[in-house]
């Protein structure tokens, strides 16, 4: 897996809190109630589905779900030098957690199925960073220094690729 260091990493662990704060807001509140953003979702899929686009509120919010955990993948991806499998199973872990706690919250309903989908975005983050990565060596790799052609780097035992 690729790791940053120095600034970079302080900078990725900053976003890291700041992303594990945002989804416990959205996660852990008081579930609104019909408010303005879920009447403007609802709204916008109604128009979507009058003009044959097959779109469900459901499906939004499954969607949504994965959407949320793909940062996780991405930012702790970048932080652990760890196997792929690992980040992903620190994401079922946090989703799993988030579930526990909405057990005791009255306005929420935990779910298998968003602990699923959670992971699910993990490994989706977990799948960009090692994309990305893997383009990123390859452009380097690809680039002279001082006129020669730089020799391949070798790959750790742990890069998911």
């Amino acid at each position: 897996m690729t790791t940053v260091t120095g600034q970079i990493r302080t900078r990725v662990q900053a976003a890291l809190v700041a992303y594990l704060a945002a989804v416990a807001v959205v996660t852990l509140r008081p579930a609104p109630q019909d408010d303005e953003a879920l009447g403007v979702a609802r709204t916008v899929i109604a128009w979507l589905v009058e003009r044959g686009v097959p779109v469900t509120f459901e499906g939004v919010e499954a969607v949504s779900n994965v959407v949320m955990f793909v940062p996780f993948g991405v930012l702790v991806g970048l932080l652990l030098a760890r196997p792929w499998w690992v980040v992903v199973l620190l994401g079922a872990a946090t989703s799993g957690l988030i579930e526990t706690v909405q057990q005791w919250l009255p306005t929420r309903y935990p779910t298998l199925q968003d602990l699923m989908l959670n992971t699910l975005g993990a490994a989706v983050g977990v799948g960009v960073l090692a994309l990305v990565s893997r383009a990123w060596r390859q452009t380097a790799e690809a680039q002279p220094v001082d006129g020669r052609e730089v020799p391949p780097t070798p790959r750790r035992a742990t890069t998911p690729d």
